[in-house]
């Protein structure tokens, strides 16, 4: 499902106020005319954004820092840009803080964003002080989604995220693993557990879940985020030097970024991808794949042999 996103103006003036010269970068240019690529939740129909946003590492800065300030236009392109999904976690350091404070600061709508954090800790008590400060961090009322991270502690959190889920203080909860030695006992939960989301490492380099967690996940109805799309940057270095396929433009890719991240969210699985970076011109160019065409399974067949043949 798709609608045409139309904030021009609004990204414009973000763009400008950088003074990085980046009003005629080719991703931007070829947005302006493209349509915004949404995937529905499984258990529920609501459309989100295929391109999110990560904030581990990238987010982890001071307070009010020079740092902190130069995330301003980032996360304000992605909004401009129509992202919604915005992913975090206590186990990032200061990203929380930093995500409260900004969010505070750039031009949004507040039913534009979904929020998305975790819970990483052992005991009842313990994940419920952690959620509730997590809130305060973020400054938000109501997160969208709860995960439990790195399935740590994951039947004890799962039972106070289901008591707010049906409090209304969290919309949906999820899980999340980012090591393939725990996919086992996320498929354990997956398989027993009422989750609405789950959160898992896939890319075109590291496509193991492709085997048994995808399928599960459309078999229970539930929905995926995906993160390292890029494999923490790898998936960059073994293209260096490669130019980018001709026919990329047929499914409206117009750089190595876009075509790893439309590889993932192409997947019938997958909901949305949450790219991390602090650089701008990054932010352009990861938000370029959430528009236009995606590929099929026959253009994905493709784009697989080209990296295979790398």
């Amino acid at each position: 499902m798709i609608k045409i996103h139309t904030t021009r103006r609004r990204f414009l003036t973000a763009l400008g106020a950088t003074g990085l010269g980046l009003l005629t970068h080719p991703a931007w240019v070829r947005a302006l005319e493209k349509k915004l690529i949404k995937k529905p939740v499984p258990g529920s129909g609501e459309l989100l954004p295929v391109i999110g946003m990560g904030s581990s590492r990238t987010f982890d800065v001071a307070l009010n820092s020079e740092a902190s300030a130069g995330l301003v236009p980032v996360l304000q392109a992605f909004f401009d840009q129509g992202g919604a999904v915005v992913d975090t976690s206590p186990m990032y350091g200061q990203a929380e803080a930093v995500l409260g404070e900004l969010l505070r600061t750039v031009r949004h709508d507040r039913k534009q964003l979904f929020a998305a954090t975790k819970v990483w800790t052992w005991g009842k008590r313990e994940g419920i002080e952690q959620m509730q400060r997590s809130m305060r961090l973020m400054g938000v009322e109501r997160f969208d989604l709860i995960q439990i991270h790195n399935l740590r502690d994951w039947q004890v959190h799962l039972e106070t995220l289901q008591e707010w889920k049906a409090g209304g203080k969290v919309r949906y909860i999820g899980i999340t693993t980012s090591h393939g030695r725990s996919h086992e006992e996320l498929e354990v939960a997956l398989a027993s557990a009422p989750f609405d989301f789950v959160q898992l490492s896939y890319n075109i380099d590291d496509r193991s879940v492709e085997q048994r967690l995808l399928p599960l996940a459309q078999e229970r109805g539930i929905a995926v985020l995906a993160n390292r799309p890029f494999q923490r940057g790898d998936l960059f270095s073994k293209v260096r030097g490669t130019a980018l396929p001709d026919w990329a433009a047929d499914i409206d890719c117009s750089s190595w970024a876009q075509f790893f991240l439309k590889f993932v969210v192409s997947h019938p699985a997958v909901t949305c991808a949450i790219p991390a970076t602090a650089k701008l011109h990054h932010m352009v160019d990861n938000m370029g794949a959430g528009l236009g065409r995606l590929p099929d399974a026959q253009q994905r067949a493709r784009m697989l042999r080209v990296i295979e043949s790398i």
